[in-house]
């Protein structure tokens, strides 16, 4: 992950220190209906609004009801429920092992509220449903050496996780039971590669077949612990070579080391999903080559992408291919002036990763760590801007970052399985539209310009006017 990679203005004043009173929910309730419904949808002739404002003072707050009485302004959202899209699969972020060790230093009770606040919809929980997490060593470890879970061959062993990693995950988890898994390694172990070294080289293929049994290892020892890793990618950043866990791999050697994991899972009774890539906007030829060279391999259902270089709308490419979108990294870093993160973050990670990722095929928005401490780590890696998580944590204190809010619009309202659906998004006001499997729709939108926006959403004939502050993000909620 190169947080340094991409110019972007991000912000951090406004911060809430969140205590464990704070964070206090109504209970430890699932992402789901039989566990803890989202907030009761609004009456057919109003829409629910929630608004988180860049000023910081209003933060995923109830805005109550605005009525479909009135007219199509001159900025229209026209929704379209005949034009529908990919499906929406998830929401989150990764449990590295950064992230894990300071969630576990936390108090209990703090530690049980922030857990419940992050994947319960119950309360003020965001119900955060995706988690990609690294197979071995990434750039932000808690402390000690880079390791992967064979440094000597023949020695597999996942015992590190087991140590933070895994228990937050399953805390995650009794909160959640659908969180849907990722796994994607950061390197192969040394043995494997050309240079002999966990920092940059490429896999040797005299051992692509090891390299496939050493995956099908950390698949089948995940799942030993209750985590199922449902998708699979065999290279984080294929095409960085870097100071800390790395290994490069070209679209033609990834898809050899495919067809080698495909047969491999294959004979293991195993169904994981395989995505190729797992990097950058900016090269979605990369991808379109790795299916071109697995063409009828099934469990290649599509690719990933992060967001350090290039636009989104380059996934159209992947899903005009016939294949899935998975937008499975970004992560958000401070702005020049640091009182500005919290807005500048808030706008970016709105637009970029939610609206326009989602309009251009993705079924997934996946911010990068769960937590970091105000250094932005623990970390080893290079964010020469400091790097900041889904939430900050310094000692026994919590603070919801930006990406908190950007990530909650979503997967508060946004059901698991809803269909995105066509609405007109032109203009300053960005949006992306979906109607969950009840039929209950949601709009996500965002004011990008420099002022306040008066617009209309129009859905069925009907319209509601609303006026959305600069850089502030809203969801809007109605039964059609």
């Amino acid at each position: 992950m190169r947080a340094h990679a991409r110019t972007r203005t991000r912000t951090r004043a406004m911060r809430t220190a969140v205590t464990a009173a704070a964070l206090a929910l109504t209970g430890t309730g699932l992402t789901y209906a039989a566990h803890g419904a989202p907030p009761t949808p609004a009456a057919a002739d109003t829409a629910h609004v929630w608004i988180t404002t860049p000023d910081g003072s209003s933060r995923l707050a109830d805005a109550g009801t605005t009525p479909f009485t009135g007219s199509p302004q001159s900025t229209d959202i026209t929704i379209d429920p005949s034009a529908t899209g990919q499906r929406f699969t998830g929401a989150g972020a990764s449990v590295t092992e950064a992230s894990a060790h300071l969630i576990q230093q936390l108090p209990a009770g703090t530690r049980d509220s922030l857990l419940a606040s992050l994947f319960s919809r119950d309360g003020d929980g965001i119900g955060l449903n995706y988690l990609r997490q690294p197979l071995g060593s990434s750039d932000f470890n808690a402390d000690g050496p880079f390791t992967t879970y064979e440094d000597t061959q023949g020695a597999f062993s996942i015992d590190r996780d087991k140590q933070e990693t895994i228990p937050v995950v399953k805390q995650a988890q009794a909160v959640n039971p659908s969180i849907r898994f990722m796994g994607t390694p950061w390197s192969a172990p040394a043995w494997m590669k050309t240079g002999n070294d966990l920092k940059g080289g490429k896999l040797d293929p005299a051992h692509y077949q090891d390299y496939a049994d050493y995956l099908v290892k950390a698949v089948k020892a995940y799942d030993a612990e209750g985590i199922e890793l449902t998708d699979l990618t065999t290279q984080n950043e294929p095409e960085l070579e870097t100071s800390y866990p790395s290994m490069s791999m070209s679209s033609s050697e990834q898809a050899d080391i495919l067809k080698v994991l495909d047969r491999t899972l294959t004979a293991n009774g195993l169904d994981t999903n395989l995505l190729a890539y797992d990097h950058n906007w900016d090269h979605p030829d990369y991808p379109l080559d790795v299916f071109g060279r697995t063409s009828g391999m099934s469990r290649l259902i599509g690719a990933a992408f992060h967001c350090y270089g290039g636009t989104p709308e380059a996934q159209q490419q992947i899903r005009d291919a016939g294949k899935r979108v998975f937008f499975t990294e970004c992560s958000g870093t401070d702005s020049e002036n640091p009182a500005d993160t919290f807005k500048d973050t808030l706008k970016w990670h709105a637009e970029n990763l939610v609206v326009r990722n989602m309009r251009s095929g993705g079924e997934t928005v996946v911010d990068w760590n769960l937590a970091l401490d105000p250094n932005g780590g623990p970390h080893q890696g290079n964010c020469s801007t400091r790097c900041n998580g889904v939430v900050e944590i310094a000692g026994g204190d919590v603070t919801l970052n930006a990406e908190y809010y950007t990530l909650g619009h979503l997967s508060k309202f946004v059901d698991v399985g809803a269909s995105r659906i066509g609405s007109t998004g032109d203009g300053t006001i960005q949006n992306v539209a979906f109607q969950n499997p009840d039929g209950e729709r949601v709009l996500y939108a965002v004011n990008t310009g420099s002022s306040a926006q008066p617009f209309s959403v129009t859905d069925d004939g009907r319209s509601l006017t609303y006026t959305l502050p600069a850089g502030a993000v809203a969801t809007f909620t109605w039964q059609p």
